[in-house]
């Protein structure tokens, strides 16, 4: 008898039924280890984040974006947590869509850049590249002390810091933020969109 480890999971002599009982099973221990994922009070925006944002968006005479924003990510090198933190709130399911948030894989379709890592060298051109191709109007998000420059690695060889050229909008701080921090940033640029000018 294997039990109730992930080889019972993957045999192809159970039924598919069977497997998702299981999975089932272990949605509580999931929804208990992180719980600002699927409680909307443990991620709701700060109201002084929604305030500066309004403020940014007034002076820069910024449009009103869509009623859903699309995110393009960029993971650019470094330890990778912020990166798994991230992936932890997009593997929730209908999460980001019920606040209208959707990730996207070309810069033509997005409207916000969220970048996480400490910024190499090898991928500072194409951050500018794609930074330069998104239609305007556009945010721009730091997730991490790493992607606002202040990481692990910043002043190393591999390390380019601080991306100057692009105007970060919100700084979502930590090493890594957890998952409902980064929701909550999110949450914020949505309220501040939302705010007729």
């Amino acid at each position: 008898m294997i039990g109730w480890g992930w080889h019972w999971l993957l045999s192809r002599s159970r039924p598919p039924g069977l497997i998702c009982e299981a999975l089932m099973r272990w949605l509580p221990s999931l929804r208990a280890s992180h719980p600002g994922l699927w409680d909307d009070t443990a991620s709701l925006p700060h109201a002084e984040t929604v305030a500066a944002l309004i403020a940014r968006r007034r002076s820069s005479a910024r449009p009103k974006l869509g009623q859903a924003l699309s995110i393009l990510h960029v993971e650019s090198g470094g330890g990778s947590a912020c990166l798994l933190e991230l992936e932890a709130l997009r593997a929730a399911p209908g999460l980001l869509a019920r606040h209208g948030l959707r990730f996207v894989t070309s810069p033509l379709h997005a409207d916000i850049l969220l970048i996480t890592g400490d910024g190499c060298h090898n991928l500072t051109s194409a951050i500018h590249q794609a930074w330069e191709a998104m239609p305007g109007p556009r945010w721009a998000i730091a997730v991490g002390d790493g992607a606002a420059g202040d990481g692990l690695l910043r002043g190393s060889y591999a390390s380019t810091g601080n991306m100057e050229e692009i105007p970060f909008d919100l700084v979502i701080p930590g090493s890594p933020p957890a998952a409902d921090t980064i929701l909550s940033g999110l949450r914020a640029l949505v309220a501040a969109n939302a705010d007729p000018l």
